[in-house]
């Protein structure tokens, strides 16, 4: 086991009063548990606003949870400090959806990939360093030469590309991809999506795969977790949850998903504050 997630909860401030006391919350993230093995990549799923961004966010400590457990690799990083998460963070990368706005526009690739590269090593030469980079730049596809240019110089799909690189540079053990290839078209998603692919088994890695799109989901994940209104309703291996979805929601994402439109007005289910995730067989659990 790689990931274990346990009642995770992330609320909000919705409304305060004249004394700025909290009046009303948004449930962001609402009891959610799951497991995440070593080489098993797990497609987190759900409309905008159902909390998956917010969960990523809060595996990686860019949120404070408001409670339950974070284990990773076997050890409890829920509380860790600042100076404890660094190696933990190097561990634990993410991949944005827009890599223009997460690429600082006033630098080459080859300062973009230091600020990281030093994070790991900051004693070799800059020989070395350039040697390394043009190394991870290949590996996703992109030429040498590319350390030279500015973000704004690249298309969207080789931007990407770059985020990638910047990630892979810090050795991570597992990637949190939040909606990865929603801004690029069909067939950029495709390239990228299969580079992801000959990644993990190059650089033995575990994606955590956030998406509102089931049809790049089913592409790359062996398991799905279908989020709504902060809260995980259907959770099962990939022909499961295509095959024989159970929860409504999840038949309506599906739906949506297969008429190629979204249809997030007409969705809307009633959630039980209480409710918990049943094995229905087979590791198929539904909310109940």
């Amino acid at each position: 086991m790689l990931l274990e997630l346990k009642d995770i909860k992330k609320y909000f401030s919705a409304k305060k009063d004249f004394f700025n006391r909290t009046l009303s919350y948004v449930k962001a993230v609402d009891s959610v548990s799951l497991v995440i093995d070593k080489g098993q990549n797990l497609g987190l799923v759900g409309e905008s606003g159902s909390g998956k961004t917010t969960l990523g966010r809060v595996i990686l400590r860019l949120y404070k949870a408001d409670d339950g457990r974070i284990i990773y690799r076997g050890e409890d990083i829920t509380h860790y400090s600042h100076s404890e998460m660094r190696p933990v963070r190097k561990s634990i990368q993410m991949v944005f959806q827009d890599p223009y706005s997460s690429l600082d526009p006033r630098f080459t690739v080859e300062n973009i990939l230091r600020e990281a590269y030093r994070l790991i090593d900051d004693r070799s030469n800059r020989q070395e360093q350039v040697a390394m980079m043009q190394q991870v730049l290949g590996s996703v596809n992109l030429p040498g030469d590319s350390i030279y240019r500015f973000p704004h110089e690249f298309s969207g799909g080789e931007r990407q590309r770059v985020a990638i690189a910047r990630a892979l540079i810090m050795n991570p053990k597992l990637l949190v991809l939040d909606e990865a290839v929603s801004s690029l078209d069909v067939l950029v998603q495709e390239q990228i999506i299969r580079l992801l692919k000959d990644l993990q088994k190059q650089y033995d890695l575990t994606y955590l795969f956030i998406s509102h799109n089931l049809r790049v989901i089913k592409k790359l994940c062996q398991k799905i977790a279908v989020m709504y209104k902060g809260k995980i309703v259907e959770m099962a291996n990939r022909d499961d949850i295509f095959n024989n979805p159970i929860h409504p929601y999840t038949r309506q994402l599906l739906l949506a998903a297969m008429k190629y439109k979204t249809s997030s007005n007409d969705i809307q289910f009633n959630i039980q504050d209480n409710g918990k995730l049943v094995d229905r067989g087979g590791g198929h659990y539904v909310l109940e």
